[in-house]
């Protein structure tokens, strides 16, 4: 479920894109909107929804949704602004490599990685498994990050736009079924504590 709720935002610029370009009427005048534009649009709105929402139900936000959602106001005002729809490509790399600088920041500068940090509550794991998962989340960011950018700039802006959507989650999808077989053969659950 946390998965659909992090991809609702691509979802939402993908039926955007989809089915949002065309010409508008406003103020009298006609407006030509192409597709990546209203897409970005309401990928801005969408993120912004869902981080407002996070916080007025739990009253927290999580750190990567404010990270997207400074890139995708940040790189999505610039589409928008400058109408060029490079910045809005570049978002997904920039939040991957971020992320990636983020794991390897934390591995290096700290005593546990990010990821036992997040985790350690739910499961227990050797400290070398830890390494490893850490060390597999920075090579599927970098890729990751590599792998939009060849995409954006080898293929159409529409193939792009579906690879964001389908790509983006399958390989995702792929990645983390990967993590969960590998995290079985090590993961103890850490038991509930009664108050």
């Amino acid at each position: 479920m946390k998965l659909l709720s992090d991809f609702l935002p691509i979802i939402l610029f993908f039926i955007a894109y989809k089915f949002g370009g065309g010409t508008y009427e406003w103020g009298g005048q006609s407006y030509e909107v192409a597709g990546i534009y209203a897409a970005t649009f309401v990928m801005m709105v969408a993120t912004l929804l869902q981080v407002l929402y996070t916080w007025l139900r739990y009253r927290r936000t999580e750190k990567q949704h404010l990270i997207t959602l400074a890139l995708v106001m940040v790189l999505g005002g610039a589409t928008l602004w400058l109408q060029n729809p490079e910045f809005v490509m570049w978002k997904p790399t920039a939040v991957n490599w971020l992320f990636a600088a983020a794991f390897i920041g934390a591995k290096i500068f700290t005593d546990k990685t990010l990821l036992e940090r997040l985790m350690e509550n739910h499961i227990q794991l050797p400290t070398f498994v830890w390494s490893r998962l850490n060390t597999a989340w920075v090579l599927f960011f970098i890729f990751s990050g590599f792998l939009n950018i060849y995409i954006a700039y080898g293929y159409s802006e529409e193939t792009w736009v579906n690879f964001k959507l389908f790509g983006s989650l399958a390989i995702t999808i792929v990645f983390i079924a990967g993590q969960a077989l590998y995290l079985s053969k090590y993961a103890t659950e850490v038991p509930k504590t009664r108050d």
